[in-house]
């Protein structure tokens, strides 16, 4: 497999990245919010939206899996080691891409475990479909067509993570 056709472009992201970061500061003006970044994915997307906001921040990134390939595992792996430093905070998660929502669903419930004040969901993406887990972010960077995307972060197997721009993977052809 291998990236296809651009789905976004670097221009396209980084005015919408701009758009997301002015609303956000909007929301937190005069609070610090804690960025807790869902790794690996979000890593471009959270450094390029903390510069877009005007806000005194903490950053945090907590590392979570569920996927294999191009499949959900259904399972999400590593929220164990989130700690307990969330209690009485308000907290942004940011997060590549919305897809089945087991990930954000599981993450979110386990913030407000630990005492968060108030959980926000910040996503780059958001497949158009029915989530297997209802989940709704209150910011959203693009809603896109059901299909498997690499670059500005995004990967299949930890592949194409450094293109700049948003393609669509292709099938392999026979």
């Amino acid at each position: 497999m291998r990236p296809g056709s651009v789905l976004l472009s670097q221009t396209q992201i980084r005015t919408r990245v701009r758009q997301l970061g002015r609303s956000i500061t909007h929301h937190y003006r005069g609070k610090s919010p804690l960025f807790l970044g869902v790794m690996n994915g979000a890593l471009f997307f959270l450094a390029d939206l903390l510069r877009a906001v005007d806000l005194d921040t903490e950053v945090s990134c907590v590392r979570l899996a569920s996927y294999a390939g191009k499949q959900s595992s259904g399972i999400v792996n590593g929220l164990d080691a989130l700690g307990d430093s969330f209690a009485g905070r308000h907290v942004l998660i940011v997060d590549d891409i919305l897809d089945t929502g087991r990930t954000l669903s599981a993450l979110t419930r386990h913030l407000k475990k630990l005492g968060a004040t108030d959980v926000k969901i910040c996503v780059l993406l958001e497949k158009r479909r029915k989530h297997e887990i209802p989940v709704k972010a209150d910011w959203v960077g693009f809603k896109i067509a059901d299909e498997f995307v690499v670059g500005y972060g995004l990967d299949y197997d930890g592949r194409y993570r450094g293109l700049k721009k948003i393609r669509v993977l292709e099938k392999p052809t026979k």
